[in-house]
């Protein structure tokens, strides 16, 4: 559930899939709550990628529903080394190398370190203007009281340089450090709060 000055806005469904060897689909589906439906807004993301023990890769990344001519649809070409398609509605031809995430396989690739025993230092993600960096450290450990119990958590930032905004995630290492509650800052002020409603696992 996302949460704007205190407000239930909208309602997120996060889904990884195995598709087959190394192929993965991950995918996020968010409707309006609220003072949310004000808004025309209902975005779909999703990526294919490949998994490896060295490498997240995306192949595929695609946005629709989010409005003002601002979807996404990349293809990831890691034998030519290039991103091409339309990001938010821009068209782009860029270079990539491995370890360049779109905006959702950014997400495992900061779940697989940790599963490695790993805290990610910077992790690459492409946008139309070319490849932002991301600084990530660990800043401490807090139990969190949440819809699904009270959780030990261990809180990541992930900080783009020269950006306001810091975004913190509070990963349960009970749970495969999956993020049990997401908050954006800008400077000191809360912009948004994503928090866990429920969790299903199918083997």
């Amino acid at each position: 559930m996302w949460y704007w000055h205190g407000a239930a806005i909208a309602f997120s469904r996060v889904k990884l899939s195995h598709q087959s060897d190394e192929l993965w689909v991950y995918s996020s589906t968010t409707r309006p709550r609220g003072l949310g439906r004000l808004y025309p807004l209902r975005p779909d993301l999703q990526s294919l990628m490949r998994i490896t023990p060295e490498h997240v890769l995306p192949l595929h990344f695609r946005v629709t529903g989010s409005g003002h001519g601002r979807d996404s649809d990349v293809s990831f070409d890691w034998q030519a080394l290039r991103a091409t398609g339309v990001y938010e509605g821009t068209r782009i031809d860029e270079p990539i190398q491995p370890g360049d995430q779109d905006d959702l396989s950014v997400q495992i690739a900061m779940l697989t370190k940790l599963l490695a025993g790993q805290t990610p230092d910077r992790i690459t993600e492409i946008d139309k203007d070319g490849v932002r960096e991301y600084d990530y450290e660990r800043e401490g450990e807090e139990k969190l009281d949440t819809a699904i119990g009270r959780i030990d958590t261990i809180v990541y930032a992930s900080h783009h340089p020269g950006s306001p905004r810091t975004t913190r995630f509070w990963c349960a290492a009970s749970l495969g450090y999956i993020p049990l509650q997401v908050q954006q800052r800008r400077d000191s002020a809360v912009e948004w709060t994503m928090r866990i409603r429920s969790l299903e696992h199918k083997p």
